[in-house]
């Protein structure tokens, strides 16, 4: 029974994904932000369990704020998404004649820089703002990139995000790949895209500081940096009133040491600090329903991180 409920509930969340898509291709792209900004609005009333998590997460992370603050934010976090995913959903279609000139870009003197040694360059960002538009917004002005994800539940949804992404040129890397994969794109110069803002089992990770509280963060992506000579460059697509902004930092250093796993935490820390800026000025573009908390050292006294 259970295993019947899921098939129902995948088939029924592709049929939504296929129909909104058509939709959201037909209408002009004003509408179906206003259209998305009410869906946002109408699923963070409709899931209070998934409203009160960002909520709780949001005060872990910033303590002062009042409960007001943290509800507005949660809010329009859901808001913020809903616009984006329509997009999103219009990227194969509309990218360079609609979506590129809204597209204003920061500090990207910082990426060239690394990106002309020929090194490869790891672009660490996390899940906040349009983190899609990202991607291809790189591999549309013609950098050679490509990004590292997890596959999706749904077989037929994840051909569908595939294919928006390689619509552009850039190359979709599932994380289960070989190192082999990895080293070979960044010896050949290429930008590997980085979401290293989630506590997986999945992958080799380290407890970081992180708003102020240990977190298990992905280091898989600075060992490849570390061993390869790549860069490490923040970055954020992140909206604006009048469409998005690409953010550039400078790029990530540090002393390097005798010691590897020295290295793999200070550069670690590093790049959790820089996105961890950028989340604070942009808060209510962070995905907070993802428990960045949830992995405890083991001698921590048990406090309710969920």
């Amino acid at each position: 029974m259970k295993l019947l409920s899921k098939k129902i509930r995948h088939e029924a969340t592709y049929l939504f994904v296929v129909a909104i898509t058509r939709i959201f291709n037909i209408l002009p792209r004003d509408l179906c932000q206003f259209i998305a900004a009410w869906l946002g609005f109408g699923a963070s009333m409709l899931l209070a369990n998934d409203r009160h998590r960002a909520i709780r997460h949001l005060g872990l992370a910033f303590p002062d704020l009042s409960p007001g603050e943290k509800e507005a934010i949660a809010r329009d976090m859901f808001v913020n998404f809903g616009k984006n995913a329509a997009d999103v959903l219009r990227l194969k279609k509309y990218y360079q004649k609609e979506l590129k000139p809204l597209i204003e870009v920061e500090g990207i003197e910082h990426f060239d820089k690394v990106y002309s040694r020929g090194k490869g360059v790891i672009a660490v960002t996390g899940h906040i703002g349009n983190f899609e538009l990202l991607a291809c917004y790189f591999a549309g002005q013609g950098y050679r990139a490509a990004a590292i994800g997890r596959e999706l539940y749904e077989k037929r949804l994840n051909a569908l995000l595939i294919e928006n992404r390689t619509s552009l040129g850039l190359v979709n890397i599932d994380t289960r790949e070989s190192p082999r994969t990895f080293l070979r794109l960044l010896k050949d110069g290429y930008i590997l895209g980085v979401l290293m803002d989630t506590d997986s089992f999945r992958v080799r990770s380290k407890l970081i500081p992180a708003f102020g509280r240990l977190s298990n963060t992905p280091v898989g992506q600075s060992v490849l940096g570390l061993k390869t000579g790549a860069g490490f460059v923040p970055v954020a697509c992140v909206r604006t009133p009048k469409g998005y902004k690409v953010i550039v930092r400078p790029e990530i250093t540090i002393e390097r040491t005798d010691n590897f796993e020295t290295d793999l935490y200070n550069v670690t820390l590093a790049c959790t600090k820089e996105l961890e800026k950028i989340i604070t000025a942009y808060k209510d573009q962070w995905i907070w329903l993802h428990n960045r908390w949830h992995t405890r050292p083991e001698n921590e006294p048990h406090v309710a991180f969920e």
